[in-house]
């Protein structure tokens, strides 16, 4: 039985939230549209006047995920201000910080299989994440000589790269144990790679 009272509007965001709830539950392949239209307490007719499909769901998902993701790093990047590395460090704690409080979004986003790329809206909601933490690299390896410095796409891919295997490997595998926190572990794993490129010393 249908609830009562849905406007348009958010019917389609209850799908989008019943979507996300199992998800995180069973998995993106793991539910039907009949189970998600049951767990927004809407009937399976509905689902079909919003999404052609799982897919568009999830990646609709999986585009909210990102535009909240990037405003969490936008937020954390002016934080960190004025200081280039503050700001930097910031945006990787800020990505284990998503993935923690917002895991349905997180397997939508990164573990879904849906592109980035297969709808604009997706893949603009995408850049603009990518394109914050580009810009702190940019930031701060501007100091580097242009012959040694690596380019701020390379740089940031780098440091999501370790994010991504610090949540993946600790943060959200319950199998996975380690002697030391996901935080200590991207603090660490960053520290090394921000000392290896001489933006902090040695010691520091």
């Amino acid at each position: 039985m249908a609830k009562r009272g849905y406007h348009h509007g958010n019917l389609r965001q209850a799908l989008i939230e019943g979507a996300l709830k199992l998800i995180e539950a069973k998995g993106p392949t793991g539910f039907t549209l009949s189970e998600a239209a049951k767990t927004a307490g809407v009937t399976p007719a509905a689902v079909y006047r919003h999404f052609a499909g799982r897919e568009d769901l999830i990646a609709e998902a999986a585009r909210q995920g990102f535009e909240m993701f990037a405003d969490l790093m936008q937020y954390a990047f002016d934080k960190g201000q004025p200081s280039a590395l503050a700001a930097f460090e910031a945006t990787g704690r800020a990505y284990l910080a998503f993935a923690r409080k917002h895991p349905g979004h997180y397997i939508a986003m990164f573990e879904s299989g849906i592109s980035v790329n297969r709808t604009p809206e997706l893949a603009a909601a995408s850049a603009r994440a990518r394109g914050v933490l580009e810009k702190a690299a940019a930031n701060l390896s501007e100091h580097i000589p242009e012959s040694k410095r690596p380019p701020a796409s390379m740089f940031s891919a780098h440091i999501w790269a370790l994010s991504h295997g610090v949540v993946e490997l600790y943060a959200r595998n319950a199998g996975a144990t380690a002697p030391f926190s996901p935080e200590d572990l991207l603090e660490t794993g960053i520290g090394i790679y921000l000392r290896g490129l001489g933006l902090i010393e040695p010691d520091a």
